[in-house]
């Protein structure tokens, strides 16, 4: 049977702290970013673009990213993720930035579902199943469980995940089309109050024939430490990728601490 616990400062805990990817504000960005672009396709953002089947008008990038959230409910792709922390400078000895690369599966089910199936460098799960946040790690046999509205914070995104009112999100975000770069579309995402653990988020896409594929998501938060997914074998709208995809169940023996 699984053990429930607190917190505490045994071995265990101090090796899920070291081999987390993120730091707790961090890790609340990270999600918070990620709560955001599920919710960005719950309802159309932005006037839906008259695209023509026989139209050689290329899509800006904000018509892009508005066909993708209108026509993509789910997905699963491949990802590689860089996080890269600030340099600092203490005692006037300069440090500079460490860079953690690691990689895996991600899917989602808008509008509060996700998974994360890290394997690379070490197995670990986190699952959002729109009630609770799971953090598996499986070679320390330990599971970390939050209620998932606690784990984003007061942030805008878990504003609009009580409210389900999409007005939030403009209110709270200036929602902007940036330059082509690496071949893709970028829109930004920026919060509008300066307080929050967010700095910015950059969706990247691709677009052929006015299919639109996500290819990277960027997010910076409020310490510098920038997180950059990049997406591979993006499939849009999965067949068999439902509820029970995001279903956890700890296994047995683990620890189970609930902050």
């Amino acid at each position: 049977m699984a053990q429930f616990s607190k917190p505490r400062s045994g071995s265990k805990a101090i090796a899920s702290t070291k081999k987390t990817f993120f730091t707790q504000l961090s890790m609340r960005a990270f999600f918070t970013a990620i709560t955001l672009f599920l919710l960005l396709g719950t309802k159309p953002l932005f006037a839906q673009p008259q695209v023509s089947a026989i139209s050689k008008t290329p899509l800006t990038s904000l018509e892009a990213l508005n066909l993708f959230i209108k026509s993509t409910q789910s997905g699963r792709a491949h990802f590689t993720q860089i996080v890269t922390t600030a340099s600092k400078n203490e005692s006037q000895t300069a440090r500079p930035p460490r860079v953690k690369k690691s990689q895996g599966v991600f899917s989602f089910l808008r509008p509060e579902k996700f998974r994360f199936e890290y394997d690379k460098p070490f197995a670990q799960s986190i699952v959002a199943d729109g009630q609770t946040l799971w953090i598996y790690d499986p070679d320390i046999e330990q599971v970390s469980a939050r209620a998932q509205a606690k784990a984003l914070g007061s942030t805008p995104a878990s504003l609009i995940a009580s409210s389900g009112d999409l007005s939030t999100l403009e209110r709270d975000f200036l929602m902007t089309a940036e330059a082509d770069s690496e071949n893709l579309q970028w829109v930004k995402a920026t919060p509008k109050n300066t307080d929050t653990q967010l700095h910015w988020v950059r969706i990247g896409m691709a677009t052929n024939n006015a299919q639109v594929q996500l290819v990277k998501l960027e997010i910076l938060d409020a310490f510098g430490q920038k997180s950059v997914m990049s997406f591979d074998n993006f499939e849009p709208n999965p067949s068999g990728l439902n509820a029970s995809a995001f279903k956890f169940t700890p296994p047995h023996g683990v620890e189970i601490i609930k902050p």
